[in-house]
């Protein structure tokens, strides 16, 4: 430890805590901003004939780029393995986010400069930085996420589990304060003056931490260094690797080229239904391909099993949970009265209700699951699994109700919202901490990296599948109208239906997991 770390503590914890507290708390500020922000911009561009799309298209899109954000982030850790270390990854992860934001901001700061009154609806012209800005956001975000979270676990020595473990739950703190800040601000900016200053926000904010990220980097003397090749063989490599990012730059800019261009037509429904598929056929054949030609045991091949049990039902809780910035958005803006005590809301803002609830109910879960625990009376994690599917069905059943409103040419509240949003942060809390750390107990030593990209693939799935719902739900029409209320009951029926499923199933489920708990 350097002399500058030893100097300071943020609450008895590492200062370097401190630096990467900052730096995802801004860096979660733009994703959220986004989410909040996105879908309704790109269906007030549909609406205006500012993009050529219809609402399934945009869907898709909004669910590409929430896909993508969770899909880099497995080339995002190899790449600061192999090359740049997790400390240069962080850093060049945030420039990139910041360029995307900026480059979404273009065309409405140059509406406020020749002092055009346009709320930024998108014209052709505005179309190329638009999706330019998402993909440089979801590269960025690739690759500053998983390795921010690796540089917390290594500033701490190995036998300070329970201190590692209490500062990752100051790290998350960080989180939630970021997005539920994010779509306050956002929100209003985009909504209430114009689109593109709002994505323009979520970047000077990623600016800033990335000026405290660097003014503090003392505090990180030691971790997440570069990779240095300690004989030719592993200087080789490295070179290699350089190379092949090299490679896969030069044909990415050119099939953009391509694209914008029109010289390759894009179909963004075609794209998301294909993604859907690579994803399912990848996951499932390198979980094959670990049971029966990865060298594992019996044991472990069993856990391999929960593994994939676990990923299915994960997918189904995020598809449904990860609507918030989809379909429930968009419920929002069209079908919610959002007069607050005589203020008209923009409706991103309702976004900042999940990170609201997490942060006053976090630490009450984890006070009970404990209290649970002394009593022997904790349930197994399949059984939370189970709950946390069951308590966003039991969210959407109050969107069932809400959607009865709206269907009957009414305005619901937004209590409803809120309600909704309340047992979908119960869900999120009882399902997404245990799943997380359920894989990395089961994962086979030879694969642990590897397993840890099965959960962030099980996410990117069920964002990929709520984009797609966004163009099936909640439109405007009333054919849409008249059928919203099924969906939405549909839905509850799947995600309670798996909930008891799972839950009828935990006990060999257990039988299978071994010694893990």
């Amino acid at each position: 430890m350097s002399d500058l770390q030893s100097q300071k503590t943020f609450f008895g914890h590492p200062r370097g805590l401190a630096t990467l507290f900052f730096t995802e708390m801004f860096e979660r500020f733009s994703y959220y901003g986004m989410r909040a922000l996105l879908l309704l911009f790109i269906t007030a561009a549909i609406a205006e004939g500012g993009l050529g799309i219809d609402e399934k298209t945009g869907g898709a899109i909004y669910g590409l780029y929430t896909m993508g954000v969770y899909i880099f982030a497995l080339p995002g850790g190899w790449v600061a393995d192999r090359l740049l270390g997790l400390k240069k990854s962080v850093w060049y992860g945030g420039i990139i986010i910041a360029l995307g934001h900026f480059t979404m901001a273009i065309p409405g700061i140059i509406n406020v400069v020749n002092g055009v009154e346009n709320k930024g609806v998108l014209t052709d012209i505005d179309i190329i930085p638009f999706f330019l800005g998402l993909i440089f956001i979801a590269i960025g975000t690739g690759l500053l996420k998983p390795n921010i979270s690796s540089m917390v676990g290594s500033l701490y020595p190995k036998s300070e589990s329970a201190r590692r473990d209490a500062g990752f739950s100051i790290f998350y703190a960080g989180i939630n304060l970021g997005a539920f800040l994010a779509p306050i601000i956002t929100a209003y900016l985009g909504q209430k003056v114009n689109w593109h200053l709002g994505f323009g926000a979520a970047g000077i904010f990623m600016v800033l931490g990335l000026i405290q990220y660097k003014f503090t980097l003392g505090y990180l003397d030691g971790i997440g260094d570069e990779p240095m090749p300690t004989n030719e063989k592993e200087q080789k490599q490295k070179k290699s690797t350089g190379r092949i990012l090299q490679v896969v730059a030069v044909v990415t800019a050119l099939f953009l080229t391509l694209a914008f261009t029109g010289i390759i037509p894009v179909n963004a429904i075609s794209i998301a239904n294909l993604s859907g598929v690579v994803i399912l056929l990848t996951v499932f054949c390198f979980l094959i391909y670990v049971m029966f030609f990865g060298g594992v045991t019996p044991d472990e091949r069993n856990k391999t099993i929960v593994i994939a049990i676990v990923f299915v039902f994960s997918a189904l809780f995020w598809s449904g949970f990860e609507q918030a910035g989809s379909t429930l958005n968009l419920f929002a803006e069209n079908f919610t009265d959002l007069n607050v005590f005589g203020v008209d809301i923009a409706s991103g803002t309702l976004q900042s209700v999940n990170p609201m609830f997490l942060i006053i109910f976090a630490p009450i879960f984890g006070a009970m699951w404990i209290r649970l625990a002394l009593k022997n009376l904790e349930p197994s994690s399949p059984i939370k699994f189970a709950l946390g599917l069951i308590l966003l069905g039991v969210g959407f059943l109050i969107m069932y109700f809400a959607s009865l409103i709206a269907a009957s040419g009414e305005l619901a509240a937004p209590t409803w919202l809120i309600f909704t949003y309340m047992f979908h942060t119960f869900g999120e809390l009882s399902l997404s901490p245990v799943g997380l750390s359920l894989i990395t107990k089961l994962a086979p030593k030879k694969f642990y990296g590897q397993m840890m990209g099965i959960w962030f693939m099980s996410v990117s799935f069920g964002n990929l599948i709520a984009g797609l719902l966004a163009g099936e739900i909640s439109g405007e029409s009333d054919q849409a109208l008249k059928q919203m209320p099924d969906q939405y009951l549909l839905i509850v029926y799947i995600t309670i239906g798996s909930g008891l499923v799972l839950a009828l199933f935990s006990k060999p489920i257990r039988k299978l997991m071994g010694d893990v708990h």
